[in-house]
C-alpha cells in the first residue's frame, strides 16, 4: 500500500451502501437473538441507538461543509464527538440495571457500527482520486 493513498483527496461517496450494510447486519441479528435465546430487549436497544445515532449523523451532514463556515464546522465536530456519548450513556445505564441486556446491546451496536465504518472506508478509498 502506498503512503499517498491517504493524502490523495477523493469525492465524498454516497452513504447509502454503508447504511444498507449496517441495517442488513442489524436485521440479520434479530433472528440470531431470537433463536439463541438472547434478550430481544438488547437487540431493540441496539437498533434504537443505531437509528438515533444515524439520524443525528445525517442531520450533522446537512450542515454546510464549506471551509468558510466556521460555525457549521464547529457544530459538526462537537456533534460527531457527542454521538459517542449519546450512545454510550444509555448503554452504561442499561448495563448497570441489567448486565446481560447492556452487554449484548453494546456488542451488537459495536458490530453494526464496525460494518458501517468498514463499508464506508471501502467505498471512500475504492473511489477515484480527485486531481
Amino acid at each position: 500500500m502506498s503512503a499517498g493513498i491517504f493524502s490523495t483527496p477523493r469525492p465524498m461517496p454516497s452513504r447509502i451502501a454503508p447504511l444498507l450494510a449496517a441495517a442488513a447486519v442489524l436485521a440479520l441479528a434479530l433472528p440470531v437473538f431470537a433463536i439463541a435465546g438472547w434478550p430481544l430487549r438488547a437487540w431493540a436497544l441496539a437498533a434504537v441507538l443505531w437509528v438515533g445515532a444515524t439520524l443525528f449523523a445525517l442531520l450533522l451532514a446537512r450542515l454546510s461543509g464549506g471551509t468558510d463556515n466556521l460555525a457549521a464546522a464547529g457544530m459538526r465536530g462537537i456533534g460527531t464527538t457527542s454521538r459517542g456519548l449519546l450512545v454510550g450513556i444509555p448503554l452504561v445505564i442499561v448495563t448497570v440495571g441489567d448486565e446481560t441486556v447492556g452487554i449484548a446491546a453494546a456488542l451488537l451496536y459495536a458490530l453494526v457500527f464496525s460494518v458501517e465504518l468498514a463499508v464506508g472506508l471501502a467505498t471512500y478509498f475504492g473511489g477515484e482520486a480527485s486531481a
